[in-house]
């Protein structure tokens, strides 16, 4: 468990933000290298869906074109260069507290043929100048962060008048709790799992950056949201027509419980037909939360929170 609140509070005490930001810095350099296998980042065209889907849910059909984009925490740059690929965005900066994932993302970039401007920053302080970019978004990053009112200050501050902030892929307190049943599960049938398939248990920690590098984990993860506190700081910075929406939940149960099963063994040992199962898988029930569940069900009752506003202008 992190010894950092876990709550959708707006910020924390200085001192322990500086350890938050610490400890996100230092997993995040230690996890890079691994990051895109361990959670089977796609550079082709699923990977381009995917990225599609979340910002239609967000902004619509068919999806506008923004002329310079900010992404914060934007790791090794999945969805800033499928944006860029797709022409969603004309030029794009791509920024992270991880060196090291700023070191993964520009030789990404260049095996993807794409220009981007990428550089270590903290969200909190941002090294731009005012209403410098269109866009402002992020995947999986909010939850990092010890001072989100500061934080979307500068996101309020950094944005043209007019512009959009998009930021997905936030676990829901709900979401997070409900989540610990497959990801249990996985646990205890991984060992017959693993005689099944006839594969090695994994070395601890070894899609992590090993063992040390893994005990970090549990601590970078510091928030986990109801839509009302994810709402609060984008209201008080500023920001107008916040809209936040709920995503997945069959396929969490589904993706949860598969990656459990499979983190617990040798990447080379996994039979391609499990892997392609538990792709295949993940994929329908994506398809059963969006016709199914998505849009009339409670935002808070599924894993990932997502947020879309304006900036008035």
């Amino acid at each position: 468990m992190s010894p950092f609140p876990t709550t959708g509070s707006a910020a924390a005490e200085p001192e322990v933000a500086e350890q938050i930001r610490d400890v996100n810095t230092r997993y995040h350099d230690g996890a890079a290298a691994q990051y895109d296998a361990k959670w089977g980042i796609d550079w082709g065209d699923v990977g381009a869906d995917q990225v599609r889907q979340k910002l239609e849910k967000l902004l619509g059909r068919p999806l506008p074109t923004f002329g310079r984009s900010l992404e914060i925490g934007a790791g090794t740059g999945y969805f800033t260069l499928h944006m860029l690929k797709a022409g969603i965005v004309r030029s794009a900066v791509a920024t992270d507290i991880s060196p090291g994932m700023i070191a993964v993302l520009e030789k990404n970039a260049a095996e993807q043929g794409l220009q981007v401007e990428a550089l270590v920053a903290d969200a909190e302080q941002l090294p731009f100048e005012d209403e410098s970019f269109d866009l402002v978004l992020g995947h999986a990053v909010l939850h990092h962060i010890p001072d989100l009112a500061r934080a979307f200050s500068e996101f309020h501050r950094v944005l043209r008048p007019g512009g959009v902030i998009l930021f997905a892929g936030e676990p829901s307190r709900n979401g997070d709790r409900i989540a610990v049943v497959p990801k249990r599960a996985a646990h205890r049938v991984a060992p017959l799992w693993r005689r099944v398939i006839k594969a090695r248990p994994a070395e601890h920690g070894h899609d992590d950056g090993g063992a040390e590098n893994h005990a970090l984990e549990s601590q970078v993860d510091v928030h986990a949201f109801v839509p009302a506190e994810l709402r609060a700081p984008i209201d008080a910075a500023g920001f107008e027509r916040a809209d936040v929406r709920g995503e997945e939940l069959a396929a969490n149960w589904f993706g949860w419980f598969n990656r459990g099963l499979e983190a617990s063994a040798r990447d080379e040992d996994v039979p391609w037909g499990w892997k392609m199962y538990a792709f295949r898988g993940y994929l329908f029930f994506q398809k059963v939360d969006r016709r199914l569940l998505e849009g009339r069900l409670p935002a808070g009752i599924f894993y990932n929170l997502m947020v879309v506003a304006r900036k008035r202008g």
